[in-house]
């Protein structure tokens, strides 16, 4: 079975996400480095056996959650793409066994659409990574904390503004949950909505492409 371990071990995810660091860093952009990869990684598994999938499954949300943005470094727009690509070189190969081969074109198709634009939920580890990632928001992925940065930076500002952010499942009420905490004094909610609207949209429909539905809770003001 394929692993995270073997994943993570793998020299050209090591390299493609040191790049990927670097060149989004030089961009400025918020964090897309270890941090983020590792806490996508353990929601989207988390998530996975929340939602009762076996073994097999939440170790493959894990890695679509830990190679999600890989491909970053060779482009920005299109980086879906070229990620799933990379994870196919990387580990497609004739001496896998079909179920391997299986899983391995299962993670393809969740990195290559997991963005919000103009992609679709095509299959249960595409859903959890999409909620998964898109439930990263704090301030620690902000880089350029400086107060000119966050003044000018609207993406910045309101990632800088969430304070505390909680991602879990309630499998009674069939909701999975992303409770934000936002300092009002950083930015209005209303700035949040207007960068993320795209986004939590798409999670509604990864969520109900789960059978379940998508709550967001923003200073304990539920929207679902």
């Amino acid at each position: 079975m394929l692993s995270l371990e073997e994943i993570k071990k793998h020299s050209g995810v090591v390299y493609s996400i040191k790049k990927t660091e670097e060149y989004l860093n030089y961009l400025g952009y918020t964090d897309h480095g270890p941090r983020h990869l590792n806490l996508v990684s353990d929601r989207a598994k988390s998530l996975a056996k929340n939602i009762g999938l076996d073994e097999r499954e939440q170790q493959l949300a894990a890695i679509a959650g830990y190679c999600h943005d890989m491909g970053n470094f060779l482009q920005r727009t299109g980086h879906p793409y070229t990620g799933a690509m990379l994870f196919s070189q990387f580990f497609l190969s004739s001496s896998r066994s079909s179920q391997e081969t299986k899983d391995i074109l299962e993670v393809m198709q969740a990195i290559a659409n997991h963005d919000e634009h103009e992609n679709e939920v095509v299959n249960k580890i595409g859903a959890i990574l999409v909620l998964a990632d898109k439930s990263d928001v704090h301030r620690n992925r902000v880089k350029n904390k400086t107060p000119e940065n966050l003044k000018e930076d609207i993406h910045d500002r309101v990632n800088y503004s969430v304070i505390e952010s909680a991602f879990k499942v309630n499998k009674a009420k069939k909701e999975i949950i992303l409770k934000l905490k936002i300092d009002t004094k950083v930015t209005g909610v209303m700035e949040y909505f207007e960068i993320f609207n795209n986004r939590m949209v798409f999670c509604r429909k990864a969520a109900e492409f789960l059978g379940y539905n998508f709550v967001l809770t923003i200073n304990n003001f539920k929207l679902s």
